[in-house]
């Protein structure tokens, strides 16, 4: 009897949200995409919670960050770290001086800091979603990203990392340092809104 040959199903390029030295990070629920359950706009959009504070952050920053050295980029700002690898960022603060002016290709010069709302990422890959997030992180700070800050919206939780300090998670209530001079609590942008 012949053996059955089972068909590998190509999964569409528009389905990965990230890439990874030539491997791919998917979109959270791909998968139900490809069974026709969910269209593909139903996994790439950002929560309303999500949304809300990245605007929020956003002006926040825009309001205290000194526009003649730092642009503040959002909307998934894809930013090529190393060969084969693309990470998608909600917020980046970018160094004037790095690039001349905006252009219509990813990011090749490592922001000075990035900001992580949650994650749109499928992380059934991974044996943990801590796994993941520990994982972009690394990889960012060693592209000589100064400062990586990560929000989690159902724990309210904040994770600050930056290369060569120790990294610490704390709450929503507690301010943490964007960059020098820019201090964010996140409770309290709530509040003023």
């Amino acid at each position: 009897m012949e053996a059955v040959k089972k068909k590998r199903r190509v999964i569409p390029g528009y389905l990965i949200y990230e890439l990874r030295y030539g491997k791919p990070i998917y979109y959270k629920d791909y998968d139900k995409v490809l069974r026709g359950e969910l269209s593909p706009e139903d996994i790439m959009g950002s929560s309303f919670l999500q949304a809300s504070l990245v605007a929020l952050i956003v002006a926040y920053l825009h309001s205290v960050v000194d526009k003649k050295k730092y642009i503040v980029a959002t909307n998934e700002l894809g930013y090529r770290f190393a060969p084969k690898s693309r990470y998608s960022l909600d917020i980046a603060i970018v160094e004037r001086e790095k690039v001349k002016e905006p252009s219509d290709s990813y990011l090749q010069v490592p922001p000075k800091v990035v900001i992580e709302v949650d994650t749109k990422a499928d992380l059934r890959r991974f044996p943990s979603a801590e796994d993941y997030y520990f994982m972009k992180t690394k990889d960012l700070l060693q592209a000589c990203v100064e400062r990586v800050l990560w929000i989690f919206t159902r724990e309210r939780l904040v994770l600050v990392a930056q290369k060569g300090e120790r990294w610490f998670i704390t709450d929503w209530r507690d301010t943490v340092e964007v960059m020098e001079g820019v201090p964010l609590n996140l409770e309290k942008l709530l509040q003023e809104t």
